[in-house]
């Protein structure tokens, strides 16, 4: 009989509930964030507001992550991937969970209350959203919708930290990023939805059947036109058009790991889907700092 494995600290399980080993679910939040930050203050926000967008996004999204799974914890028992999750698996009680995820909110409504009244105000939804999304999975046929919403508060709050308002461009941002979690989150969907159809949760990838690949190359193609429509006007140089270039490139090969539908080709698409996101900033960035 193998020996069983060594107890774990309550810090690793922390760190294991708040998905700190698997950073491509906070980095999804944080390029768009900060190309948002960038536009909104034409170029570099200064180091205050950028710490407080760098930390606060993972903290936030961490956050989400233990209202999720103190949600989920009864269906990830019956899905693959999840089972071993600390609440599901037993190892973090409810209670701790809670503990957590408020702790963390905390600290980032801190970092925000240190920006504008407008920035703050834009919080208070970013986190009802927030709470609210494991739950559209009981009842909504596209939650990846609601979960772009929830995700896209930090592009508001960017704008609304440096205006004190939430201009066209930033609303024409916001929108494309939804397209942008459609596609991702849909092939994350995609990894588990044998599972979530025997439990009867709902999810984007089950609602649109077979038109699931032909939908995810649609919502990426709208992301990328809405992003070029809200920033051509700025006249960002070829590090722009460098950046939509390999953005482009990068939604060709998503639909090479996901046109056969294999568990292990969404889940790449899924967690490499930030860098379509990074390219993005480092043309948005670097062409600010060039103009």
């Amino acid at each position: 009989m193998p020996p069983s494995p060594p107890p774990r600290s309550r810090l690793s399980l922390y760190l294991d509930l708040i998905r700190w080993n698997r950073p491509a679910g906070w980095l999804v939040l944080v390029w768009p964030t900060l190309a948002a930050l960038w536009v909104a203050a034409d170029g570099f926000p200064g180091w205050h507001l950028l710490l407080v967008f760098l930390l606060g996004t993972p903290l936030m999204r961490s956050a989400g992550c233990c209202i999720n799974d103190i949600a989920d914890r009864d269906f990830d028992k019956h899905v693959k991937r999840t089972t071993q999750r600390p609440i599901t698996s037993g190892q973090v009680s409810v209670k701790e969970a809670v503990v957590v995820g408020v702790v963390l909110a905390l600290v980032s409504l801190g970092l925000v209350l240190s920006t504008r009244w407008e920035a703050v105000a834009w919080s208070v939804p970013a986190v009802l959203f927030t709470i609210l999304y494991p739950f559209t999975k009981r009842f909504f046929s596209m939650p990846q919708a609601f979960l772009g919403i929830a995700f896209n508060f930090g592009i508001v709050i960017a704008f609304a930290a440096i205006q004190g308002m939430v201009p066209a461009t930033g609303w024409v941002l916001w929108l494309a990023n939804m397209f942008l979690v459609l596609a991702y989150d849909t092939e994350y969907a995609m990894v588990d939805r044998d599972d979530d159809l025997k439990i009867g949760m709902k999810t984007s990838a089950i609602t649109l059947g077979r038109w699931d690949v032909t939908a995810i190359m649609a919502f990426f193609a709208l992301s990328w036109l809405l992003t070029l429509w809200a920033l051509l006007p700025y006249a960002l140089g070829w590090p722009f058009a460098l950046g939509m270039a390999c953005a482009a490139a990068q939604i060709v090969w998503h639909f090479t790991l996901i046109r056969e539908r294999s568990r292990d080709g969404c889940f790449v698409a899924f967690s490499k889907s930030h860098w379509i996101g990074a390219s993005l900033f480092a043309g948005v960035a670097l062409g600010f700092a060039l103009k």
